[in-house]
């Protein structure tokens, strides 16, 4: 007798003697089973649940996690059709498929159909054990038997969806599903799902991309046997026949590869993201033609927000993540770099709100030293006297100089840490560079404060994991303020085809040497950011942001929506006149200083007050009469001359308080009203 009978017979007969009912049932308890949980490969998700990207688990197998309700019911109605007809009535191993393989074998002198259950199978698939000798069959039972009795059918068929081998490096049905079709398996045609029941029978020799004529007459067996069976209408079959074989696998979604790995560096498992995949994909394609037929050492990061949630929606670190010259690896959203111009919004923003300047303020663009600090304008030419709202659309450097240093350069890395953003200094103190770009700063900074300039002051984190949940918000600008800003971005003229102007408020800046080309810009509800350079910090030569950054940040932009979003209206209390109307002090910035400065002695910094119809009383120390009292940016009273002041206010809530004299001089509080 062959040694396939042998086989077959012996099974059996150990089957019929040795397993009575009870003692089938101490044999399967004091059965140690192997480990039931195997690695799923992490898996990055968007904000809807598309898989962004996955990960091979340690051994090199894509292998996903997978349940039964998210797999194509139709799948599973023909995977138990074909395998295991009876895999929901029996307890592990099916006697009559049993007794009919044994009976097949011994009339034809060979294996014409298997007995191996489902359960089987998983047994086997658990311990990698083979199917041709009888004390591994035998282990096969006594392991399903087991199975059986310890987890539900669900269980039991998830290991299947989970263990189940589909060719090379493939285990499991999803891994399957989005290699050879490229899609989740929730949904597949019945073509396909015969082609997944039939691969894991002999999967090396079954490959579609390989053996397809191989692949194509496994999947006909599987559709006969499915319209024999009544699970499928036989024109469906017949249909299905006519269904290519993939010649090819489909790569794994591998997009947001920089932000995926930020998330798998917090842990194994699924995570889920703000991103959303479809516009991921889109930016990751313009950054790969904007960067084709450039210097291979070049890179670039794009990143866009929804700046009304704090939820980041898209994040390139670099046109190519494989890119070697470009050191592609480096995730650019969050390398510390020199932000150039594009702070200067900021230090114009906080002068609005402390009353050192208004957009109409006139200001000196004139050679000028602080101590050993002398700026120079870019092109190295000077405009003399101009409007402040000119000066920061001409990115003129001694202006924003000026007013960082009557402000103070420690009062900006306050405001830039309020944003949310890590600052990093060179060395030593807050200096006025820093208002030139003289400070580290990442893409993704940036963003985050030219979000909080959309969202009417508020600063608040960017989140780019759902888990997170929004952060806590904080006032880095008044409304009024942070809409003058925006007002006068806004009247830059946009790039060449990029729409007419006033649609995006958005800044330029090119770091010293030309090492960062930058562009950062929002509309009323989206927030984008775009750095071009070289990742080891090498000058690029010719490099401008205004040339280079600025049209590819209308390009995201207009990728990100299909509409347009007005930018804010203007806060009510807003000081919309010209320069002849401002109060004295605010129609002409001067940095001349009377002997003693000016400050504002009560109420003191974050002081509690109790609402009352008197107002709030005031006190000041030196400066040169007559004063501006100012509450959030709106100007209270002029020609005050007595150190003893009233504002009228008589509303709850938080109010930004300035005082402004003479000769320019500025001192302001943030006090709560209760």
């Amino acid at each position: 007798m062959r040694p396939d009978r042998w086989l077959i017979l012996g099974v059996a007969l150990l089957w019929s003697v040795a397993l009575a009912r009870d003692g089938i049932d101490r044999w399967a308890a004091a059965t140690e089973l192997p480990v039931l949980v195997h690695a799923t490969a992490p898996e990055v998700r968007d904000r809807n649940g598309t898989l962004l990207r996955a990960y091979t688990v340690d051994d090199g197998i894509w292998r996903l996690a997978v349940s039964v309700d998210r797999v194509d019911a139709g799948y599973i109605r023909m995977l138990t059709a074909f395998e295991d007809k009876r895999f929901y009535r029996h307890s592990g191993v099916d006697p009559l498929a049993m007794a009919r393989a044994v009976g097949q074998a011994v009339w034809h002198g060979r294996v014409v159909s298997g007995g191996s259950t489902l359960t089987m199978q998983v047994a086997r698939l658990l311990e990698d054990s083979g199917t041709g000798r009888w004390p591994g069959k035998l282990r096969q039972i006594r392991v399903a038997l087991a199975l059986e009795r310890r987890l539900d059918k669900d269980a039991i068929l998830s290991l299947y969806l989970h263990l189940a081998p589909f060719g090379g490096n493939i285990e499991g049905v999803r891994a399957a599903s989005l290699a050879w079709f490229g899609k989740e398996p929730r949904r597949l045609t019945p073509g396909e799902a015969a082609l997944l029941v039939a691969l894991p029978q002999s999967p090396e020799t079954r490959r579609p991309d390989r053996h397809p004529q191989a692949a194509r007459a496994a999947r006909a067996r599987v559709l006969s046997r499915m319209a024999e069976a009544g699970v499928l209408p036989a024109g469906d079959a017949t249909a299905a026949l006519r269904d290519p074989i993939p010649s090819l696998r489909h790569a794994v979604p591998q997009l947001a590869p920089h932000m995926a790995d930020r998330a798998v560096a917090r842990g194994p498992g699924r995570h889920d993201l703000t991103l959303d995949a479809d516009l991921q994909a889109r930016l990751e394609t313009l950054a790969q033609k904007h960067m084709t037929g450039r210097d291979p050492r070049l890179s670039l990061a794009l990143m866009v927000a929804d700046h009304t949630t704090g939820e980041i929606l898209a994040s390139v670190g670099s046109a190519g993540y494989e890119n070697g010259a470009a050191q592609g690896f480096v995730d650019m959203t969050r390398a510390l770099r020199s932000p150039g111009s594009t702070l200067k919004p900021l230090v114009y923003g906080l002068a609005f709100d402390r009353g050192l300047a208004h957009p109409e303020t006139l200001i000196l663009d004139a050679p000028v030293q602080f101590g050993g600090y002398a700026p120079q304008n870019f092109d190295g030419s000077y405009r003399g006297e101009l409007r402040v709202a000119q000066a920061l659309q001409l990115s003129l450097n001694i202006p924003v100089v000026r007013l960082t240093d009557r402000m103070g350069p420690a009062h900006l890395m306050t405001a830039l840490r309020k944003s949310g953003a890590d600052p990093k200094l060179p060395a030593g103190q807050p200096g006025l560079a820093m208002a030139l770009g003289g400070v580290g700063m990442t893409l993704e900074d940036l963003v985050q404060l030219y979000a909080a300039l959309a969202h009417d002051g508020m600063a608040r984190p960017l989140i780019w994991d759902r888990a997170a949940g929004p952060g806590p918000e904080q006032r880095l600008l008044s409304p009024q303020a942070a809409w003058q800003v925006g007002h006068i971005l806004a009247g830059i003229a946009p790039p060449p085809a990029a729409g007419p102007p006033g649609r995006v408020a958005y800044k330029t800046g090119t770091s010293y040497g030309h090492r960062d080309a930058w562009a950062i810009g929002y509309d009323g509800r989206y927030v984008a950011g775009v750095w071009i350079g070289r990742p080891d910090g090498t000058p690029v030569p010719g490099a401008f942001g205004a040339d280079q950054a600025a049209p590819l940040l209308f390009q995201v932009l207009q990728h990100s929506r299909t509409v347009a979003e007005p930018l804010p209206a203007t806060p009510p209390e807003t000081l919309l006149v010209g320069n002849a109307r401002l109060p004295l002090p605010l129609q002409r910035f001067d940095r001349r200083e009377p002997g003693e400065r000016l400050s504002l002695t009560f109420p003191p910094e974050g002081a509690r007050l109790a609402l009352s119809d008197a107002g709030v009383p005031l006190k000041l120390r030196g400066g040169t009469p007559p004063f501006t009292l100012m509450a959030d940016g709106a100007v209270l009273a002029t020609g005050l001359r007595r150190s003893e002041l009233n504002a009228a206010i008589t509303s709850p809530g938080f109010t930004a308080l300035s005082v402004i004299d003479a000769a320019g001089q500025a001192d302001s509080v943030r006090i709560e009203l209760r």
